[in-house]
C-alpha cells in the first residue's frame, strides 16, 4: 500500500512519493524514517544501474543500426570527433573535480561518493541476492509488458525488439522528468519509434494505451491504499495487542 501511495503522490509532486512512503512506514509500521528512506535510496540506486545496463545492452545489440542512423544525419567523422571530444571533456572535468577544493567541487565529490556508497550498500545487505533477483525480475516484467502491449496495435505488432527497448528507455526518462510522464510519454515513444520509420498515429496510440493503463492502475490502487491504510492500521494494532 505504501508503494502504490508513493506512485500516486508522485503524480502530484515529483519525488515527493519517496518521502511519503518512508513516512507511511514510520507511522504505520514503526520503521525509523532514516532507515526506511535509506532502503528507498538503495532501490533507486539499483534501478539506475539496471537502466544503465538496459541502455548498454541496447547500444551493443543495435550498434550498427544506431551508427547508420546517426551517419545519415551527421558525418561519421563528426561523430568520431564529437565522441573523442566528449570523452576528453569528461576526463578533464573529473580531474578538475578530484583536485578542486571549491564548494561546488566538494559538493560534487560528496554526491558522487554517496552515490557509490549507496550502490555498494546493496551488496552488504543480508538478503542481497533476493533483492537483486527481484529487481531484475521487476524490470524484466516491465519490458515484457511493454512488448506484449505492442500487439494491441496492429500497425506495430511486428515491431523490432530494438524499437521496444529504445521506446522503453525514452518512455522511462519521460516519467522521471515529468509528473508520471503526463503528455510526454506518448511523444517519447513516438520519437523512439520514428527512428524505425513507424508512423506517428500508431506510435502515439501505443503510447497512450501504455500510459493510460498504468495511470488508471496507479490511481485506483493508490487511492484505495490511502483510504484503507488507516483502517488496516487499526485492525493490525488490535490483532497484535491480543
Amino acid at each position: 500500500m505504501a508503494v502504490f501511495a508513493t506512485y500516486l503522490i508522485n503524480y502530484t509532486i515529483p519525488r515527493a512519493g519517496e518521502i511519503a512512503r518512508a513516512s507511511i512506514l514510520t507511522n504505520y509500521e514503526g520503521v525509523p524514517f532514516e532507515k526506511s528512506f535509506g532502503t528507498i535510496v538503495s532501490e533507486r540506486m539499483a534501478d539506475m544501474v539496471v537502466m544503465l545496463g538496459i541502455i548498454a545492452v541496447t547500444l551493443f545489440l543495435q550498434y550498427d543500426f544506431i551508427y547508420t542512423k546517426l551517419s545519415e544525419s551527421i558525418a561519421p567523422l563528426k561523430i568520431l570527433i564529437g565522441a573523442v571530444a566528449g570523452l576528453l571533456l569528461i576526463f578533464i572535468l573529473i580531474a578538475i573535480i578530484r583536485k578542486g577544493q571549491s564548494k561546488i567541487a566538494l559538493k560534487i565529490k560528496s554526491f558522487a561518493s554517496g552515490l557509490l556508497e549507496g550502490i555498494l550498500s546493496i551488496f552488504k545487505m543480508k538478503k542481497k541476492w533476493p533483492f537483486i533477483f527481484h529487481t531484475l525480475f521487476i524490470w524484466g516484467m516491465y519490458i515484457l509488458m511493454f512488448y506484449v502491449t505492442s500487439f494491441s496495435v496492429p500497425e506495430i505488432s511486428n515491431i523490432p525488439f530494438a524499437a521496444i527497448l529504445i521506446g522503453f528507455i525514452l518512455a522511462s526518462f519521460s516519467i522521471a522528468a515529468t509528473n508520471g510522464g503526463i503528455g510526454s510519454y506518448p511523444l517519447a515513444i513516438f520519437a523512439a519509434f520514428s527512428i524505425f520509420n513507424i508512423p506517428e498515429d500508431p506510435s502515439i496510440a501505443f503510447g497512450w494505451i501504455m500510459w493510460t493503463s498504468q495511470t488508471l492502475m496507479i490511481i485506483f490502487f493508490g487511492g484505495l491504499s490511502l483510504l484503507y491504510l488507516p483502517f488496516f492500521n487499526r485492525q493490525y494494532s488490535k490483532q497484535t495487542s491480543k
